[in-house]
This record gives C-alpha cells, sequence and structure tokens, in this order.
C-alpha cells in the first residue's frame, strides 16, 4: 500500500482540541469504513502515522479520501510561583527567633 502516498496537515486549534486532516490515496481511500469512525488500529492499518491520542471524529461526506482527526489540547504546564514573602512575615519570624 502506498503510505509515502498519504498527505498530512499542519495542524490546527480550538480552544479544546488540537485537529488534522489526512488525504489518503485512492487505493487507500476505498478501504475506509462507510458505517463507522475508524479506531486507531484501523487508521494505523491503513497506514496513517501518528502520534498518539489522535481520534478519527467526523466523515465530510463529499470527500470520503479526507480524514478528520483531532485530540484533546494540552496546555504547556508551567512552573508553580512562589509568592515572595511580605516584609511584616519576615519581621515576624525574626521575632519568633529571637
Amino acid at each position: 500500500m502506498p503510505a509515502d502516498q498519504i498527505q498530512y496537515s499542519e495542524k490546527y486549534f480550538d480552544d479544546k482540541f488540537e485537529y488534522r486532516h489526512v488525504i489518503l490515496p485512492a487505493d487507500l481511500a476505498k478501504h475506509v469504513p462507510k458505517a463507522h469512525l475508524m479506531t486507531e488500529t484501523e487508521w494505523r492499518n491503513l497506514g496513517v502515522q501518528q502520534s498518539p491520542g489522535w481520534v478519527h471524529y467526523m466523515v465530510h461526506a463529499p470527500e470520503p479520501h479526507v480524514i478528520l482527526f483531532r485530540r484533546k489540547r494540552v496546555e504547556e504546564e508551567k512552573a508553580p510561583q512562589v509568592a515572595p514573602q511580605s516584609r511584616s512575615q519576615t519581621s515576624s519570624r525574626a521575632d519568633v527567633c529571637a
């Protein structure tokens, strides 16, 4: 199967998901099920290669060779901010130690 002929879009985003679409050549597109969305195993067996987490979420009937994928957006985790101590907290500590 011509997996090297599969075309991958750039990723695009909204506030909840990142998306991409994959365009299959005609000889692979005929293997896309018409009755259900594909599982990860099914689309990988067609030769689609992507990182984990992508889900086939919609069929666009006029273009069955275009497979639409999405996955939840994961915001980069920020390091916790340590609040600076106020002057009164510092002096009260000195009073306790004295």
